[in-house]
């Protein structure tokens, strides 16, 4: 599955949906659609994991670029993360900075 991330806005929340593999090849896209989202103004980010199907370091990175980018003030939630996606997370301790919701 090729990798997408869609950016999608209203009532005052951004949400990017994930699909396929984010990787170093992928993580580029991430970080446009990141960068779109904060120029929204949203005050919440949902990051929608629920067809993310791997996670590599740059793909972790990305998720640490996206904390870095957005307001202190603004909420970001991971959503519908899959098992492989949330132990990866887990494991490297980026748990603690965002909402978590496993699928």
């Amino acid at each position: 599955m090729a990798f997408i991330a869609t950016l999608s806005t209203g009532s005052g929340t951004a949400t990017i949906r994930l699909a396929g593999e984010l990787d170093a090849a992928t993580a580029p896209e991430f970080h446009d659609a990141i960068d779109d989202a904060v120029a929204t103004g949203a005050a919440r980010l949902v990051i929608d994991a629920s067809e993310l199907t791997y996670i590599a370091s740059a793909g972790l990175r990305a998720l640490v670029f996206a904390r870095q980018k957005v307001a202190e003030d603004v909420t970001i939630s991971l959503v519908g993360v899959t098992e492989p996606v949330l132990k990866v997370i887990k494991m490297a301790g980026l748990d603690h900075g965002f909402d978590i919701t496993a699928s």
